[in-house]
């Protein structure tokens, strides 16, 4: 008996080999996706069906209670008994194929046994696709589990050879033979199909996760790739840039060399044959112009097909991968290889994934850049809307002072310059300093006071340390100047506008309030978030600054307008302040940014006109 072990086991190595081959198979993994059709189906059973005739005639002859070692069986003779690995390759196209495939390898195995083994014609015939049929029936009640866990494969392995030791004792017509041969082959059959099916499960286990965690892996040093080369990309595929992201690939590929190239010209090359592979060369290769005009990978197996002229070129392969932007092939990296047998399929696939990637950032850069140009022209636009109308006012006020005030109206001028100036230098940034955007109000307050200084104050409360914080540039004077226009526009005298700038907490808070008449009930849920058509106005001030907080800064930084009891109008914003500018400030201050003592923090403007 355990000399019959030990040869079963031998068979049944074979047999695993001949079974793991065919875990290699792409269209093996369709039986584990359980991605089944009748073409996969009968495949599969052929195979499972192949493999257990196999398991037969690589089986162990039993001559008179003693083994008869031969590598392959031939036909037993009378008072033999031929004992294969048969049920073990049908319990593992049952587990893995489910019952269509369990059932059908079955049967073409059961087929063989039924002519080529009359001592066991009924027994092996029936039993191979009823063992077919029940592991498949078992592989469905696990069918959450991907591989059958192999404790579980060994436990079903059991029944299929005590169901067949079964049936060859009651089709048998020497009851007394068989008894014999099952007493010697019984606990042997069972042992060795049990830990058989185990092992196999458990290698396919194995060889899944093995193949699963090194595609982990290479996702995994793809997306860092592509994460640390947008920074690069973002200043253009320039020559610098080339030389990061080829030094980046080099340097996570280990493969002999990199270049990247734009559609004329090589932009940079690392590692073997920097020596003659220089930047700034002109692309004269087949590969490289075919690989530019299709848009498609291109692989040169030898270095014919590289065409380097140098003699002693250590580079003998390559991948030729388009990088494209926008839809347009805009230069490509190229992969060496010291070796065409370093050229395998895995790299391939992860060149091509690396193009995509990188031609995903390229078009993202794009996006990026187009949406900042957007925002430009959104500036631009508003810059059109709000100067003219402003400006023109002021020339007509400084056309009145020249006779009456020649004083006030040169002063006016040259506030009036200031303020354009200043105009034109914050709005070259999507982003400016608080302190900027500050100093671009006050010199509006400058010109404002002299046309209203009998109608209205103006005080601007600003706590101290919030001069770095950024903002987008005409936010605060466009509201303002919206307080001005609709809110004070039917105020006679009395009128105040107050502007409020403090920390709170990771976020620094601005308040513009006016003592007006507020907002009418029907515009105040709209105003800020749509243009609004009325008489009183169009609201394209308000909703350009609100959509460009919301652009810049995120949905938290947002407009707030509400109407206040009695009377007046609050629009207020919160805008994030950077980690390296958070510190604990005292919310009310008695002096504004520049440290001028102004009494309540206000600037008075009134009290201040010639």
């Amino acid at each position: 008996m355990g000399e019959l072990t030990i040869y079963l086991f031998e068979r049944v190595g074979l047999l695993l080999l001949l079974s793991f081959m065919l875990t290699r198979f792409t269209s093996f993994r369709y039986l584990l996706d359980r991605k089944l059709n009748w073409k996969t189906i009968l495949f599969h059973s052929i195979i499972f069906g192949t493999f257990g005739i196999i398991g037969t005639l690589v089986g162990e002859l039993i001559d008179h209670g003693s083994t008869v070692p031969k590598m392959f069986a031939s036909e037993p003779l009378q008072g033999q008994t031929l004992v294969g690995s048969t049920l073990i390759v049908i319990v593992i196209a049952g587990l893995l194929g489910g019952p269509s495939v369990g059932i059908l390898s079955g049967a073409i195995t059961g087929t063989y046994f039924y002519f080529w083994l009359p001592e066991a014609q009924l027994a092996g015939g029936i039993i191979s696709p009823i063992a077919g049929l029940l592991a498949g029936l078992t592989a469905r009640f696990f069918s959450q589990e991907r591989i059958i866990a192999p404790s579980k494969a060994m436990f079903i392995g059991m029944f299929p050879p005590i169901i067949y030791m079964g049936l060859l004792l009651i089709f048998t017509s020497t009851p007394e033979k068989s008894i014999s041969v099952v007493n010697m082959i019984g606990l042997p059959l069972v042992i060795t199909s049990s830990l058989a099916i185990a092992i196999f499960t458990a290698m396919i286990q194995v060889a899944v996760s093995e193949q699963e965690q090194e595609a982990a892996i290479e996702t995994k040093r793809a997306l860092r790739i592509t994460e640390e080369t947008l920074p690069h990309l973002k200043e253009g595929l320039g020559f610098e840039t080339a030389f990061e992201i080829a030094k980046l690939l080099h340097n996570e590929l280990k493969i002999a060399a990199v270049s990247i190239t734009n559609k004329s010209q090589v932009l940079a090359h690392i590692g073997l044959g920097s020596d003659h592979h220089k930047e700034g060369e002109t692309l004269q290769t087949y590969l490289s112009h075919t690989a530019i005009e299709s848009g498609e990978i291109q692989v040169a197996v030898n270095s014919e097909q590289i065409q380097c002229s140098h003699p002693n070129c250590p580079l003998q392969a390559a991948i030729l991968v388009p990088l494209s932007q926008s839809g347009e092939v805009v230069g490509l990296i190229k992969l060496y290889f010291h070796r065409p047998q370093q050229l395998r399929t895995v790299e391939v696939a992860i060149a091509q994934g690396l193009g995509k990637l990188i031609s995903n950032q390229l078009d993202v850069v794009a996006v990026e850049k187009m949406k900042n140009l957007l925002q430009e022209m959104e500036l631009r636009n508003l810059q059109a809307q709000v100067n003219p109308h402003f400006f023109f006012n002021t020339l007509h006020l400084i056309s009145t002072l020249i006779r009456v005030n020649p004083d006030l109206a040169r002063h006016l001028i040259v506030q009036l310059g200031h303020f354009m100036r200043l105009n034109l230098k914050i709005a070259a940034s999507p982003l400016i300093s608080l302190e900027q955007e500050i100093e671009h109000l006050y010199a509006y307050i400058e010109i404002v006071k002299v046309r209203f200084a009998d109608q209205l104050t103006i005080e601007c409360h600003i706590a101290d340390g919030v001069e770095k914080v950024l903002i987008p540039p005409l936010t605060l004077q466009p509201l303002v100047e919206n307080s001005i226009k609709h809110g004070l526009k039917h105020v006679s005298g009395g009128g105040k506008i107050e502007v409020h700038i403090r920390k709170n907490g990771e976020e620094t808070e601005l308040k513009i309030w006016d003592n007006g008449v507020g907002i009418p009930s029907t515009f105040i849920g709209k105003l800020g978030k749509q243009p609004i058509s009325s008489g009183e106005g169009s609201g394209i001030g308000v909703y350009n600054v609100n959509q460009r907080l919301i652009g810049l800064l995120g949905i938290r930084s947002s407009l707030n307008i509400e109407n206040l009891t009695p009377r007046g109008c609050c629009i207020s914003f919160r805008i994030p302040i950077p980690k390296e500018e958070r510190s604990d400030v005292h919310e009310d201050s008695s002096h504004d940014r520049r440290g001028r003592a102004v009494g309540t923090g206000g600037i008075n403007l009134p009290d201040s006109t010639p």
